[in-house]
């Protein structure tokens, strides 16, 4: 707005004449009143052109548009490990992205690499909201449009979740509510849900197919079911294209190097069998901790079916390509072979070129022995398959990137 001040050096010398309980302006003025009317008009006429004419104010904010041609994914959790590298597959895909993330587990580091990437306006924005706000979300909702979510959002650790049950049913299940609402109310088409497999808890059979009875036995697994429940009922009655994606194990980083894996310090208790085998071998913790040498696997220790975020970003992607209306896809994204523990710190050893220290301790509570997927039918229905099944391999990459990055992203997640 442009404001015109008028600088008076002189008082006046004339006054408005009352009479009775009316104003009367002094006749001798009038004349020059009429001349800074059409002084007034004259300038705001300019004004108006001139901003009319502005091309920055005139172009409507790209994101608050459905355009054809450039789908528009909300990302959320896109500031962590795996919504980091989906969102760097989607704009390499050339996908308009919206990334929504509190910054509670992910990095704003990862984000400015990846604005520096893509610095064109109009591929990128970043929203530092709580999914668990209803006011928040609905006003990302309301002020940007959206074609699909790619919901990644949500605590995600088996042994804080036995500590902190409530938590992951407020992060998980009922975070997913709030989107999954202003989905509908907004007409947000297709919806990417992030799910895992844990949700199976600890089948009779292996390997895991999609029709696994779904019995967690650990209140993240149970979260995380729980929203799947929530979303099948809406599916119900609903036009939207909905994918969920229960995944395993996941390793690895971006083969390029731009992006890593970058737990928060307080939680490397909590994390990965990856990050906590790269941390003793950078000598930040003594050695590495193995809990649980007596399930029943051929070494005692726990099996698991380890994939590359490569493949897990790729599998994303098929899945928001082949998202069909008032239809709802389930997929298990794994490789379809389990490693245990033990095999996967010998893999470490030998990716990082470290002998790290190995300490086995007691089971941790929540976990289970065996788990690895049957990916027929993904592969069949989405044409996908895992293309990085060489655990040394993928550990080797994930490596040169901690080693390049020793503080992480080095940037503070202040926002």
């Amino acid at each position: 707005m442009l404001n015109f001040v008028r600088s008076r050096t002189q008082a006046r010398t004339t006054r408005p004449t009352t009479m009775g309980s009316m104003d009367y302006a002094d006749p001798k003025r009038k004349g020059n009143f009429v001349g800074k009317v059409f002084l007034a008009a004259a300038l705001t006429t300019i004004c108006i052109i001139m901003i009319k004419r502005s091309p920055a104010l005139n172009s409507p904010n790209p994101f608050a548009v459905h355009e054809p041609g450039i789908p528009h994914v909300l990302v959320t959790g896109g500031a962590g490990f795996i919504g980091s590298h989906a969102t760097l597959r989607l704009l390499k895909d050339n996908y308009r992205v919206t990334i929504v993330d509190n910054l509670s587990r992910g990095n704003l580091g990862a984000v400015k690499v990846l604005q520096d990437l893509f610095p064109k306006p109009g591929r990128l924005q970043f929203i530092y909201a709580d999914l668990g706000d209803a006011n928040s979300v609905n006003k990302i909702f309301s002020e940007n449009k959206f074609d699909a979510v790619m919901h990644f959002a949500a605590v995600a650790y088996v042994g804080e979740s036995t500590v902190d049950p409530l938590k992951y049913y407020h992060n998980i299940t009922s975070n997913t509510l709030l989107v999954l609402e202003s989905m509908a109310k907004y007409d947000v088409k297709t919806f990417i849900y992030s799910s895992t497999c844990a949700t199976y808890g600890e089948p009779e059979t292996m390997p895991i197919t999609e029709v696994t009875p779904q019995v967690p036995i650990n209140p993240y697994g149970k979260a995380k079911k729980m929203a799947e429940d929530i979303i099948l009922d809406f599916s119900k009655n609903s036009e939207m294209a909905i994918m969920i994606l229960r995944y395993f194990n996941v390793i690895g980083s971006d083969p390029e190097g731009r992006l890593g894996e970058a737990p928060r310090p307080e939680l490397r208790e909590q994390g990965r069998i990856s990050g906590a085998c790269f941390d003793a071998a950078r000598g930040i913790i003594p050695g590495l901790k193995v809990r649980g040498t007596d399930y029943k696997t051929s070494d005692g220790t726990c099996i698991r079916d380890y994939i590359d975020v490569t493949d897990l970003v790729d599998a994303h992607v098929k899945a928001l390509e082949k998202a069909q209306p008032a239809k709802v896809g389930i997929y298990n994204v794994g490789t379809g072979k389990g490693s245990s523990v033990k095999e996967f710190v010998e893999a470490c050893k030998k990716a990082t070129g470290v002998n790290i220290k190995v300490e086995y301790l007691p089971r941790r509570p929540g976990d289970y022995a065996e788990v690895y997927s049957n990916p027929t039918k993904i592969n069949r229905e989405l044409k996908w398959s895992a293309q990085r099944t060489n655990l040394e391999e993928s550990l080797r990459t994930a490596w040169r990137w901690q080693k390049s990055h020793r503080d992480g992203y080095g940037v503070p997640n202040v926002y």
